[in-house]
């Protein structure tokens, strides 16, 4: 199958926001993950998943979550792959989703134009990463033919990059400087 956009090919959207902000101060999720769930959606992501760990009453207290599916990651502290081990296997008990699109709530700077230039990208067997200039980045895209894997894979706080550094010559990669930052927020 071609990549092609379609509404064929839906992309489900994954914030991982579990984490503790140790380097920033505390839980992220009560401050950025409204953004994040906003460039997902404006980039045409659905359904929404949110992961939430530390932080997570905060979290469903500062930020409207109606249609998003809130998962709870009682293993937050071992690392953002459990996070998104548990953000695979909930997108894969969703009908009719090709790819999903991995956001981590810490990056403020990712837009929706940025979402739908990956989604533009979608097939079953998909690997598409941003880059900002030409330095890789997120969001990434990750076709269903390749969560089983990368779920197996993810260990610690490296999420899909291993999995990612083995399928290196499967990954494209799409410029999104002129659209959005790459940045994460690390301190107050």
């Amino acid at each position: 199958m071609k990549p092609d956009g379609s509404a064929a090919n839906r992309v489900a959207g994954l914030v991982l926001a579990a984490g503790a902000g140790r380097r920033y101060g505390g839980p992220k999720a009560p401050v950025f993950l409204g953004q994040a769930l906003r460039a997902l959606q404006g980039g045409g992501c659905a359904p929404l998943i949110a992961i939430l760990g530390a932080g997570a009453r905060q979290a469903r207290s500062a930020v409207d979550l109606a249609g998003v599916h809130v998962v709870d990651n009682p293993l937050w502290s071992e690392g953002m792959a459990s996070s998104l081990r548990l953000g695979l296997k909930t997108v894969a008990g969703l009908p009719r989703i090709t790819a999903v699109c991995v956001h981590l709530v810490d990056m403020p700077g990712v837009t929706a134009a940025a979402v739908a230039r990956l989604r533009a990208h979608t097939h079953p067997g998909c690997l598409v990463r941003a880059c900002y200039d030409g330095e890789p980045g997120h969001p990434v895209l990750l076709g269903r033919d390749h969560w089983a894997a990368v779920a197996a894979t993810a260990r610690g706080d490296q999420g899909a990059r291993a999995y990612l550094r083995l399928r290196a010559d499967q990954v494209s990669f799409v410029e999104c400087v002129d659209v959005a930052a790459g940045y994460d927020i690390d301190e107050q």
